[in-house]
């Protein structure tokens, strides 16, 4: 596997995926060694500084004005570390976690935060390691930086609290020990360098882009099924109808769409018979407008994402002509404005998916199907409480949408009196995304379910999707066990499986 190499430029949000998700390694670029060594020599130079300097000779938050004598300044770091690793609830995912520290690595290595060149290396050796600090769902106020999630990290590394390695709950010094990673011992201004920065809120956010480029698409895919087994028409996609309102997105899904539709036999037919309604339901016929938002959305937060992942966070900083100034770069509001954005978005997506289904399931609706897609309609119930299932987390996306970022708390004494809460903003995204997953499974399965018992020929991709879906559920019949169906295409969506029909038939 290729390693993702740190240095004083930006990473990109697929190399933030690539070793947060994919476990790739990292390594340490020379230019980055120079920088760090270079800002650490204007530490040290203030160490004996009489004057005070935030951080290396004072106290924190509300309490910067106490002045911390020089034998005690290791103390204050160390102190600083274990006193804010102060999570608490479920665990956070290993993706994330393991996204923060890359990306607090790489703040580290724009040498721009003071630390040591080992601080660094013993960040990238843990990763490495496949080591992965145990931090608690809530604790972050996305200001100040994710204090306690970071706060985590600086412990495992220091040979504190507790860690995964192979999957197995041990504390960090063990972990460290059979890797052969020698604790750390921070010096000045190192373990507040450690936990200022909005790496937690950031990493959820990358991987989260990631998320939505499979979760359109599949959007798009499962849409453009929808309109071929609800008998429904093509022509609302041509691409100087969509050209008249020039969204970029809003053009990509509906080339999305009638690329999946290119060839199909069941178009084709009620073009030429009539179609079974004047316009199609806004579900179908409006698919590309709001799928397109989505995806405008999605590239706003990406510049968002770009911008901070170019940024060096952390509170005070070294100057690139070796001043030391505090600053606020740490608060989170533009990573918690577009996870709160995206949440919006991710739940219309899904509402509007959900509609599609139901339409499925409605006889006065369908075109001409059996009620709720039953092979025995009455005896049989078919899909009807799977809907039930996306009408429940299309209803908790929208509770979901509510913006996080709207609301602050102030905190350390009223020193830290407007926070992001961009966090939490990431955190309900998360869940978000994982609801919009099954909403679409669901849209998906009852989608083929309309094509096959409709008879008409589908279009190549979407016959593809049809044999996708097939390859893991059993085709359409008397009611069975209707839970492992559901987890099935999840799985498929989850994956990306779902997709192959596009991919595997890319346009000449």
């Amino acid at each position: 596997m290729q390693s993702v190499v740190v240095g004083v430029g930006p990473l990109s949000v697929e190399e933030v995926v690539a070793v947060a998700r994919g476990g790739a390694p990292v390594e340490l670029a020379p230019d980055a060694i120079d920088a760090m060594a270079a800002s650490r020599s204007v530490i040290e130079s203030l160490a004996d500084d009489p004057q005070p300097h935030y951080g290396i000779s004072t106290g924190f938050g509300a309490l910067a004005t106490k002045h911390i004598p020089l034998d005690r300044r290791m103390e204050l770091q160390r102190s600083l570390v274990r006193s804010h690793a102060a999570s608490s609830g479920p665990e956070v995912e290993g993706e994330v976690v393991r996204a923060t520290m890359l990306l607090r690595l790489s703040t580290l290595a724009t040498g721009r935060t003071g630390v040591r060149p080992l601080v660094a290396t013993t960040y990238a050796a843990i990763l490495n390691a496949g080591i992965t600090p145990i931090v608690g769902e809530y604790g972050s106020l996305g200001c100040s930086g994710d204090l306690a999630p970071l706060a985590h990290l600086a412990l495992a590394a220091m040979g504190e609290g507790d860690v995964r390695a192979d999957g197995e709950l041990v504390p960090a010094a063990t972990a460290l020990e059979r890797a052969g990673i020698e604790p750390l011992v921070l010096r000045e201004k190192e373990g507040l360098a450690l936990i200022n920065g909005t790496d937690g809120m950031l990493g959820m956010l990358c991987l989260a882009l990631a998320d939505l480029d499979r979760l359109l698409t599949t959007a798009d895919l499962a849409a453009a099924a929808s309109i071929e087994g609800l008998a429904g028409t093509d022509a609302v996609l041509a691409a100087d109808l969509q050209a008249l309102r020039p969204h970029p997105g809003q053009a990509v899904s509906a080339a999305t769409m009638r690329r999946a539709l290119d060839g199909s036999g069941a178009i084709a037919s009620h073009r030429a018979t009539g179609f079974t309604r004047v316009q199609d339901a806004y579900s179908l016929r409006c698919a590309p407008q709001v799928h397109g938002a989505a995806r405008d959305t999605v590239d706003h937060a990406r510049r968002v994402a770009a911008a901070e992942l170019a940024s060096a966070i952390d509170n005070p900083v070294v100057t690139l002509d070796g001043r030391v100034e505090s600053n606020g770069n740490f608060h989170g509001a533009p990573v918690g404005y577009v996870l709160d954005f995206l949440a919006i978005a991710v739940a219309d997506v899904a509402s509007m998916s959900e509609r599609r289904t139901d339409r499925f399931l409605d006889k006065s609706r369908n075109g001409g199907l059996t009620p709720f897609l039953a092979h025995d309609p009455g005896v049989d119930s078919g899909h009807m409480i799977a809907q039930y299932t996306q009408a429940g987390i299309v209803s908790e996306l929208k509770r979901l949408a509510v913006p996080a970022s709207v609301d602050s708390i102030p905190t350390s004494a009223m020193q830290e009196d407007h926070v992001s809460m961009g966090w939490s903003a990431a955190r309900k995204l998360r869940r978000s995304l994982d609801g919009l997953t099954r909403v679409l499974a669901i849209e998906i399965m009852t989608a083929v379910r309309g094509i096959e018992l409709r008879g008409e020929r589908p279009a190549p991709i979407t016959g593809a999707l049809v044999e996708v879906v097939r390859r893991v559920i059993p085709p359409a019949g008397p009611d069975r066990y209707l839970a492992p169906d559901i987890a099935a295409a999840v799985e498929l969506v989850a994956t990306g499986a779902v997709l192959a029909p596009l991919t595997e038939k890319e346009p000449a």
